[in-house]
């Protein structure tokens, strides 16, 4: 539900419990969608709502982000998703969530420097990653290397002003992806890359991932484009599982790093942001040899194994964003001329399950982890 909702004057809403009559207001957001505000249904009426899943609770009001599941439709701040994936980065992408508009070029170019001054980490906290072993998972290290950041930043630790706010956004953005980078060299026994600061928030990304010394990683505009569109994607989604972890863990006045490292641990969660890892692991399977797709199908449909990647709690129809990663993927493979077996099993299956109609009558569809795995 958005921030500027407002009564509907023209419909209420009527419960009635042990013969008395209770009224409820009806509250309209600006994408006409309609709520019914109990605020008040405890304190006059001592019952309380039982709404498993919070799947018909909105718990807060914003104007951040609109799905409506039933249409496939995603929205920034009114903006659809499509149109955002065709003209924007995702640092605007990121500027307009935070700040409620598109940024100017001036303030685009503000806020990327901002970035880039803050890319760097704490000497102190680069020695944290000592402490892990080489086969730590890279989420883990994420989650508390974020968190340990509360000891480097204690000027951030209680935001009081809105110039405050802006430098904790851009510092705890431009340094995740530093840890994130660094977390994965972690994982494999390579060497850190610092960040260049002669380069873009994506592109150098890519090359604290990729680079060597003495060989660095210089990724074609496609795969850079590729990267900006799987972030921007990504950015919001809503009350999802970490958000609201984030959201509670913050009502508690905990501080900035400790509440997004609490909700790097909930996207963690195979559920959540770890669904993409268990379509590789479907894709290598059948590549692998242990399963044909049509076997695969069945055993699916008899309800022996999961088909990773379709279906969505919220979207009924196909994921706007899957669309997008889709063609992403095809234009990165095809610009560098890697052939991706794993992404010619993921279409052939795609083209099963859709042409099938147990999936399409369950609604069954790709959904955004589908291709951000691959």
């Amino acid at each position: 539900m958005h921030d500027n909702t407002k009564p509907n004057k023209d419909k209420t809403a009527y419960l009635i419990l042990d013969g008395t009559t209770h009224e409820l207001p009806v509250i309209v957001g600006s994408e006409q969608e309609h709520g019914i505000d109990i605020t008040r249904l405890r304190q006059e009426t001592g019952y309380i709502t039982y709404d498993l899943g919070f799947a018909n609770t909105g718990a807060c009001r914003s104007a951040i982000t609109f799905v409506n599941g039933e249409e496939g439709a995603l929205h920034y701040r009114g903006y659809p998703i499509e149109d955002i994936a065709a003209h924007s980065s995702f640092i605007e992408t990121a500027y307009l969530l935070i700040f409620g508009e598109l940024p100017t070029r001036e303030q685009r170019q503000t806020f990327r420097q901002r970035l880039t001054e803050n890319e760097l980490l704490h000497e102190g906290l680069r020695h944290h990653f000592d402490g892990f072993p080489t086969s730590g998972e890279p989420m883990a290290i994420l989650s508390a290397v974020v968190n340990s950041m509360g000891c480097y930043h204690p000027d951030l630790l209680e935001i009081t002003n809105e110039q405050e706010f802006t430098l904790a956004a851009a510092r705890i953005i431009s340094k995740v992806r530093t840890i994130a980078a660094w977390s994965y060299r972690k994982s494999v026994g390579l060497p850190f890359m610092y960040p260049d600061p002669n380069l873009s928030y994506c592109r150098n990304f890519l090359h604290m991932m990729f680079s060597e010394p003495f060989r660095l990683h210089e990724p074609t505009d496609e795969e850079v484009r590729a990267l900006s569109l799987f972030f921007l994607l990504h950015a919001d989604h809503e009350q999802n599982c970490s958000c609201s972890t984030v959201r509670m863990v913050g009502s508690a006045e905990a501080n900035l790093f400790a509440s997004v490292s609490a909700g790097i641990c909930a996207l963690w969660g195979r559920l959540h942001g770890g669904a993409n890892a268990g379509v590789i692991e479907m894709l290598r399977s059948i590549r692998d040899g242990n399963h044909t797709i049509p076997q695969y199908i069945d055993k699916v449909k008899n309800r022996e194994m999961r088909l990773m990647g379709f279906g969505h709690r919220i979207y009924k129809s196909f994921d706007p964003r899957a669309k997008i990663l889709k063609e992403a993927a095809h234009n990165v493979l095809h610009t560098t001329g890697i052939e991706d077996e794993l992404l010619d099993i993921a279409l052939e299956l795609e083209d099963a399950a859709m042409n099938d109609p147990y999936f399409k009558d369950r609604q069954l569809y790709p959904n955004v982890d589908f291709y951000s795995g691959i």
